[in-house]
């Protein structure tokens, strides 16, 4: 990886519109170091957001940065810039070896360098035991797998995943997954979109949600859940003792209402950072002993809802 601090990359009011239909409205973000999902439904705008935030295609209005410098106006910025697309054009004749070969030398890896490059890559996405085979006889999963590993071909530090985990069956998932968790604490600054939410929420907590072209909300889960107090979030603490420790947690801040249900306290609070930070001092005050604690609406399925109102 190039360089030793994340990598930032911006977007600075970025929009892109072809003849009367605008297919990315106006759309500011930052992000810098580790994984990042982007979330929206079909025809949200993601996979034009992706281009133009990787330099692949011109915007209509606005800039991308790369740590400061106008990535379209910097063609060196290219070799710190690895993308995975949604579709899939990989060239059938070439073996999965010769694809990943040719990609490194055109990045201008020394030749030397290239074979125990190539080897990391097959080795690190499963596909050794077919690198000599042709990408026309790959399966969908092992297709996905290689376009994982084109991407890191050539060592980037912005890593852009549009639906990478598509077609790959569930142990593939699970590796792709664990795969692209590593890519974020190696220092990466990885930008993935899915519309499987529970597998981002494996990925990474931080999002950026776009809704009808435009950046809806960016950041934390839980910092965005905290942003709707129109639904508070609901919190459940199973306990031995409900009623007591209902009857506590009702006169504290931050706690909407309470009620006891089937050996369970369950309790609003508008705002849930807060009421996770106060949480443990009021058990202890208390005297209670809590023995499971699940937030029942703090995921991105919810978060979704609340926020298009859908």
């Amino acid at each position: 990886m190039i360089g030793t601090a994340p990598a930032r990359l911006e977007a600075l009011e970025v929009g892109k519109w072809f003849g009367e239909v605008v297919a990315v409205g106006s759309c500011s973000l930052e992000v810098g170091g580790g994984v990042v999902g982007l979330l929206g439904q079909n025809g949200a705008g993601k996979t034009t957001l992706f281009k133009l935030l990787a330099g692949l295609i011109t915007p209509s209005r606005g800039e991308v940065r790369l740590d400061g410098q106008p990535l379209r106006d910097h063609v060196a910025l290219y070799r710190r810039v690895g993308f995975c697309p949604e579709s899939d054009a990989l060239p059938g004749w070439f073996t999965g070896r010769e694809f990943l070969s040719m990609l490194i030398r055109l990045a201008g890896v020394e030749r030397a360098r290239v074979k125990p490059r190539v080897d990391e890559l097959l080795e690190r996405f499963e596909l050794t035991d077919a690198a000599n085979r042709r990408l026309g006889g790959y399966s969908k999963g092992m297709r996905q797998k290689l376009k994982l590993a084109q991407a890191l071909a050539h060592d980037p530090d912005v890593l852009f995943m549009d639906e990478p985990l598509n077609g790959m069956d569930p142990v593939s998932r699970h590796q792709a997954i664990g795969a692209i968790r590593q890519l974020g604490e190696e220092g990466r600054t990885v930008l993935v979109s899915s519309h499987i939410l529970p597998e981002v929420e494996e990925m990474t907590r931080r999002i950026i949600l776009i809704h009808r072209s435009k950046v809806l909300a960016e950041g934390d889960v839980t910092e965005i859940r905290d942003l709707i107090p129109e639904y508070p979030t609901v919190v459940s603490l199973r306990c031995p003792q409900p009623r007591e420790l209902a009857s506590f947690l009702v006169r504290q801040n931050n706690v909407m209402g309470v009620e006891c249900d089937d050996g369970k306290v369950v309790v609003r609070t508008e705002h849930a950072l807060a009421f996770y930070r106060d949480l443990p001092q009021w058990l202890l005050d208390s005297g209670q002993a809590v023995e499971e604690i699940n937030t029942l609406d703090d995921d991105l399925e919810s978060v979704f809802a609340y926020l298009t109102d859908e």
